[in-house]
């Protein structure tokens, strides 16, 4: 995997948070089949596309978008947590044409701590081939690098195998089980609390 290299885009405020300087943007990290790169207002309908589907969200803490507004509030609160430090969230592409099928996102990152969570999604029709895995890879490599995490977060629903074995593949090892965490569209749910530490990383080969 290549990463692209990343400028010392961001500067600490007093009380140790990060900012980033007006302008910047995340740098594209990028893999064999895939792409993650900043995501653009041209994104919009590829990025509602994918959170309108209910089967791309039936695990998550939200229902499915029924308005394409949304998807311009969204995108407008993903820059808005990339200028304050807490949030980086890139679109995940293919290669080949460069349209966005997912996202894979870091937040609530601590800096002073090194420590974020994770968050991932990709379109119903591109599930199956391991490009999760394939952008979690070059995710991580940057998170630990770059970055300088230590710790890396993940909340899933016990139901959702798939990023259960995904994430288990990756290294991420099971650390709770929290009964009736959410509740969306009237329905509980359970999550699986699982970490990953910078220690632990080994790309997989």
């Amino acid at each position: 995997m290549v990463l692209s290299p990343m400028p010392n885009l961001r500067r600490r405020r007093t009380d140790g948070a990060a900012v980033a300087p007006t302008g910047a943007r995340l740098p594209s990290l990028v893999a064999p089949r895939l792409q993650l790169r900043w995501l653009e207002s041209e994104d919009l309908d590829d990025l509602y596309a994918v959170f309108a589907d209910n089967d791309v969200t039936r695990f998550w803490s939200h229902s499915a978008w029924r308005d394409r507004d949304e998807a311009s509030i969204y995108l407008e609160a993903i820059q808005r947590g990339y200028d304050q430090g807490n949030l980086f969230q890139w679109g995940i592409a293919l290669r080949g044409d460069d349209r966005i099928i997912g996202t894979t996102t870091l937040y609530g990152i601590d800096h002073a701590q090194g420590r974020a969570e994770l968050g991932f999604a990709l379109s119903r029709e591109h599930w199956g081939r391991r490009y999760a895995r394939e952008a979690l890879t070059v995710l991580f490599d940057h998170a630990f690098s770059v970055m300088e995490l230590r710790r890396i977060e993940a909340d899933v629903d016990p139901r959702n195998q798939a990023s259960l074995r995904t994430l288990e593949a990756l290294g991420f090892r099971r650390e709770g089980y929290l009964r009736q965490r959410w509740q969306v569209a009237g329905e509980l749910q359970d999550s699986v609390m699982m970490g990953l530490l910078a220690s632990d990383w080994q790309a997989p080969r």
